[in-house]
């Protein structure tokens, strides 16, 4: 199950993501993101609680970044998880998605 935490003020809007990004919540999540994205001029999602990310989410971040420029909002992902930066450095997405990530190497020199 996916729950979603959201803080705003005013324009601004921040949108925690608990749970899976997946096949499994993928209506779920696109509706509520989708919704988010429409009711605000600048929305963070953070990323950081997703316990489980398959290729479906990385569908529907790509379809949120879309929908930002079409609609002319701002949009970041933030605090990204290990599941969600081991799938997106795996499909070498994180250009792709246009915002700032750090993905740790560990001590022996290789992704962590």
């Amino acid at each position: 199950m996916t729950e979603f935490v959201h803080q705003s003020d005013g324009e601004r809007s921040l949108c925690v993501v608990h749970g899976e990004l997946n096949i499994y919540s993928a209506a779920q999540v696109r509706e509520e993101l989708l919704h988010s994205l429409g009711s605000h001029r600048q929305l963070e999602i953070d990323l950081g609680a997703v316990s489980d990310f398959d290729s479906t989410g990385v569908q529907i971040l790509l379809v949120l970044k879309r929908e930002a420029q079409r609609l002319g909002k701002q949009l970041a992902f933030i605090h990204h998880s290990p599941a969600v930066r081991e799938v997106l450095d795996l499909l070498n997405l994180v250009g792709e998605l246009g915002d700032p990530l750090v993905i740790p190497l560990d001590a022996q020199g290789g992704r962590g």
